[in-house]
């Protein structure tokens, strides 16, 4: 199988059975105790995602944690950061945002007592588009910038693929006097990430997707240093994100924790943190400086036969959904067939590759670097030709 669907669900890496069983064996053999004994003691288990982390996002080590799932801490976020006052009771965000974004966000609105129809402006691509424009963020931030309180977008836009600039989009908020927070779900692992320079106030993030740290993997988050300190900022304050030198103490003050630790909830969940170590292990070893230049050989390679393919058989049977301009996109090209994608789906499947649908109508492909070759682009590629050799009107 020619699996091109690591943007939904990354494969399994080898190490992982056996970062596994090291947690398993310490549970066999230490009980509760293997939160302090063992080969990773489970009480700051956390603690040894943080470097890698914040490698692949370019953050400091106190800026990012590894904790909960995306959802949770977008809206641990969102208690922090947005925080409505008079006219300025605006979220702006893409139209297009990932279901469970908008239900956060929608939610978060009416917890404050707001109409999330008055106070959520959703940007969407122009006519006949596909893709916002810069100009169109920029436009929509100095439009509303009076009354923005939060400006909520993605790395990258998980059904076209689009990258965003997250340090021009993070300028022109701040410069409007909103918090500025990115959902970097098909960020992370695909595009080299600078957070720490470019500034944004936080960062979600899961990893599942190109983070190969299976399915329901633990998710991560990213407060910018100058939040690090800030007992006053508001929060739901969980256990674990008290200071863990006295975290046993069982005090009823809450004493967060320096930097993003001091937002986690819960004791961290060992077997999937395993896994997920064991990727970001793999990460570490190849670097992603490494892995972006090998992204974009494979990504523009899959651009070129798509392109050569639309010549061929027009614009009507494949259009290109993805923008093709240098640093718009990272491992993800979309496309439509139009109304026959399902059916292009099953075809590719029955001929042992698999890529993701999304209704209506598109088609996505995320050639990896870390499992994907340049001969099963071609192999995927033959097969949507034949396919729509079969499929176009003459």
């Amino acid at each position: 199988m020619a699996y091109f669907a690591g943007n939904s669900l990354g494969l399994m890496p080898r190490s992982v059975r056996h970062a596994l069983d090291v947690e398993l064996d310490s549970w066999q053999e230490h009980a509760v105790e293997g939160h302090f004994r063992g080969q990773n003691p489970w009480m700051h288990y956390h603690h040894i995602c943080t470097p890698s982390l914040a490698r692949l996002t370019g953050a400091l080590d106190e800026e990012v944690v590894c904790t909960n799932g995306l959802t949770a801490n977008l809206h641990l976020m969102m208690v922090s950061f947005f925080r409505p006052q008079g006219d300025r009771n605006m979220i702006l965000m893409e139209a297009g945002a990932f279901p469970s974004d908008q239900y956060a966000v929608e939610s978060q609105v009416r917890f404050h007592g707001l109409d999330p129809g008055r106070c959520v402006v959703e940007l969407k691509p122009g006519a006949g588009r596909r893709c916002l424009t810069s100009r169109q963020i920029s436009d929509a931030i100095q439009q509303y910038g009076a009354r923005l309180a939060l400006v909520l977008m993605p790395g990258v836009q998980y059904q076209t693929g689009q990258v965003f600039d997250i340090g021009e989009i993070t300028r022109m908020g701040h410069e409007a006097g909103a918090r500025v927070g990115f959902d970097l779900a098909h960020a992370v692992g695909n595009i080299s990430l600078n957070l720490h320079d470019w500034g944004p106030d936080f960062a979600v993030w899961c990893s599942y997707k190109y983070l190969n740290s299976g399915p329901g993997g633990p998710g991560g988050l990213f407060v910018h240093e100058r939040h690090a300190h800030n007992p006053e900022l508001p929060r739901f304050a969980g256990w674990w994100g008290h200071d863990e030198s006295t975290r046993f103490e069982m005090q009823a003050s809450f004493h967060p924790m320096r930097g993003a630790a001091g937002w986690q909830l819960s004791n961290a969940p060992v077997l999937g943190m395993a896994a997920h170590h064991a990727s970001l292990e793999i990460f570490d070893r190849a670097g992603m400086d490494h892995l972006t230049e090998r992204a974009a050989e494979l990504s523009g390679y899959l651009r070129h036969r798509l392109v050569d393919i639309q010549h061929r058989r027009g614009a009507d049977a494949l259009e290109l959904i993805t923008p093709h301009e240098p640093g718009s996109y990272g491992c993800q090209q979309s496309f439509s067939v139009g109304s026959h994608g399902e059916e292009l789906l099953l075809s590719l499947q029955q001929n042992g590759v698999l890529i993701d649908f999304r209704r209506p109508d598109i088609l996505r492909m995320a050639p990896v670097p870390l499992y994907n070759q340049p001969e099963e682009i071609d192999r995927c590629c033959d097969l949507l030709d034949h396919w729509l050799s079969l499929h176009t009107k003459s």
